[in-house]
Formats: structure tokens, C-alpha cells, sequence
């Protein structure tokens, strides 16, 4: 069985053997080895089955494998069993859920009298052949399995541990292209089981897991730092759309100012030359008055006092109509740009 987990992720391979047979030895390579030996045998099972039971056999074979089942079936009636190669304990397990569906199994045939059955294998896993009898009766079946395997070259390993001296631990290049192949001996007459359990595990290269979560948060900080750039961008964008519209009133409220000292200008004009140093301290003394009027008067319409106050700046620059406006318009205020919550109206009593 080869062994090749992803080196990035991996370190070491680690192999013990579970039961009390001996014999797996895990070897190592530089590289996967070739997989050009051909292995031949055959098995002859003689067996009786009761009514709705089956037999099932294991193997492991690797991809080019081949397996070769000539079949005789004896019963008082006309029966038939059904004969199916399953790969995997899950390919199995749903053939037993519905022994007479033959779509979840590699092959599904009905067998009676004689006859044989050839399979190819296309991918390296573990194959069960099963026979089952669907019938209220015992039906006896002789079988006899060939197989035809690939075995890997074992010619040129650089590593090389028997299970039976304890566990076995194999290194994993962090850049190389190494491999481990598990052999387990080949079946031999007289065995009653050819059956091997091991234990496989894998130890962490945790330098590639901290890598790893440090390049995610550096891309988590990278994306949050983004986010805050084009929202930062998008507030200054409406800060700016909020002054241009500020600017005007702030021009109309200067242009009255400077229209109103005109006026009073135009009729300082209209005066005797003789009372010209008078008129002007007249008029001096007026637009100083008119001037504090208008501070107290709404900067927006001009019309009503300054009888509130935005929260939580406290700017007060215009009356509550005006102030509602803007808040519900702009939602900011005129003077320091700030996001205002609401607006309080000043009492006078």
C-alpha cells in the first residue's frame, strides 16, 4: 500500500502494528517506486450458504490489478446467488442495504450453474467479493478467485522498518518527493486469516499551520484596513457635499450684511457736506447695532432669532425651523461639520 500524504502538512508517518501476527514492513523512498511487479494466485472456497446470508473475501489491490472468478453453484431447485465486487467498506455496507440493487457495487452478476467473471482495477483500494443468497434455501457455491497484482518495486529503498520490532516512524521531506510503501506478506497455504491490521498516523508540520494562520490574519488586517480606508474616504465625500451646501447661506448671509451697510452708505451720501462728520458717526454707531441684530438673527433664513442649539457640538447659527432642516437634510452641522443627533430648543422667559 502506498503511503504519500501532502509534505507540506505532514512530517512523519507513524505504522504499528495491532495484531499479533507479524511480518508489514514499511519501506521508504525518494520517490514513488515503479509499479511493474506481477503477482499471481489463486484461492478455492468451497462453501454452503443459508437462506438471506452472505460470504464476503478481502482484498488489496493496486491499479492494472485483475480479478479473475470461475463459479459453480449446486442446489435441489433452480437458484440463483448474486456475486458482487465491492470496493471499500462503504461500497460493501450499501450492497447490504440492497443486496438486489446492482448500482452500488464495481460489479453485480447473478450466478447459476457455471460460468466466470473477469474485473480490471483502475484504482489502488481495498475489494471485497461477495457472494449472498436471496433464496429460502441453502445453496452450496465453489468458487475459485484469481488474481493477477501490481506490486511496487521494492528493489532500492533508503528506509526500511519491521513492524514486528515495535513502531515505526518515517520522515517526510519538506520539499522532496519521498514515499512509504506498507508490505504485508503475501498469502501462504495454511493461513486461516489474511487478514493484517495497522494503525496509520501522521504527526503536523506545524510550521506550515502557523504559516499559514499568520498569512490569514495579515489578510484579515489587510481587508479591515481597506474598509476603513473607503469608509474614512466616503465620510470625507459627505463632509464635503455638507459644506457645499453651507457656503451659500455663509455668502447670502455676508451679502445682506454688506447690502445693508451699502444702503446706509447710500444715505449717508444724501447728507449736507456740512454735516458729513456727524451723519458718519450716526451711521457708524447704527451699523455697529444693526451688526449685533443680525448675530442673534437666523444665519439660514434671517428672519427668526437663534432659539436653539445642535447636540453634541452646542453650535448655535439658527432658529429651530431651520435647524430641524438641516439635521433631517444633512445631518451634520454647519459650523464644525460634526454628525448631530438632535437639536434642543432655548427657552425665554
Amino acid at each position: 500500500m502506498l503511503i504519500k500524504p501532502n509534505h507540506l502538512l505532514v512530517e512523519s508517518i507513524k505504522v504499528v502494528e495491532l495484531d499479533a501476527a507479524k511480518g508489514s514492513v514499511l519501506y521508504g523512498f525518494y520517490k514513488v517506486p515503479p509499479l511493474d511487479v506481477i503477482v499471481e494466485w489463486s484461492e478455492t472456497h468451497k462453501i454452503t450458504l443459508p437462506a438471506s446470508t452472505h460470504k464476503e473475501w478481502i482484498f488489496y489491490l493496486n491499479e492494472a490489478s485483475q480479478i479473475n472468478i470461475s463459479y459453480s453453484v449446486y442446489s435441489l431447485s433452480p437458484s440463483s446467488l448474486i456475486l458482487v465486487i465491492a470496493e471499500g467498506n462503504v461500497g460493501l455496507a450499501k450492497w447490504l442495504e440492497d443486496p438486489s440493487y446492482p448500482n452500488t457495487v464495481l460489479s453485480w452478476n447473478k450466478i447459476h450453474g457455471s460460468g466466470s467473471i473477469q474485473k480490471d482495477i483502475s484504482e489502488s483500494s481495498t475489494y471485497y467479493i461477495a457472494v449472498g443468497n436471496l433464496n429460502a434455501e441453502f445453496v452450496e457455491v465453489h468458487l475459485n478467485i484469481g488474481i493477477k497484482a501490481f506490486l511496487y518495486n521494492m528493489t532500492e529503498p533508503y528506509y526500511k522498518c519491521a513492524l514486528a520490532e515495535g513502531q515505526c516512524t518515517f520522515p517526510m521531506y519538506f520539499l522532496g518527493e519521498n514515499a512509504a510503501v506498507l508490505m504485508s506478506p503475501g498469502r501462504m497455504p495454511g493461513w486461516i486469516s489474511g487478514d493484517w491490521y495497522v494503525k496509520l498516523s501522521y504527526r503536523p508540520r506545524w510550521l506550515t499551520y502557523l504559516v499559514g494562520a499568520g498569512g490569514m490574519t495579515l489578510l484579515l488586517l489587510l481587508i479591515s484596513y481597506i474598509l476603513k480606508h473607503f469608509q474614512r474616504n466616503e465620510e470625507d465625500t459627505q463632509s464635503g457635499d455638507t459644506e457645499s451646501e453651507r457656503n451659500p447661506l455663509l455668502s447670502h448671509k455676508d451679502d445682506n450684511i454688506s447690502s445693508l451697510g451699502s444702503s446706509y452708505a447710500s444715505v449717508s451720501d444724501d447728507e449736507e457736506h456740512a454735516e458729513d462728520a456727524q451723519a458718519g458717526n450716526l451711521q457708524s454707531g447704527k451699523q455697529v447695532k444693526d451688526e449685533e441684530s443680525s448675530r442673534r438673527l437666523c444665519a439660514i433664513c434671517f428672519d427668526a432669532p437663534r432659539d436653539c442649539f445642535f447636540l453634541p457640538c452646542g453650535h448655535c447659527v439658527a432658529c429651530f425651523g431651520c435647524a430641524t432642516r438641516i439635521v433631517e437634510t444633512y445631518g451634520a452641522c454647519p459650523i464644525c461639520r460634526r454628525q448631530t443627533k438632535k437639536v434642543r430648543k432655548i427657552y425665554t422667559v
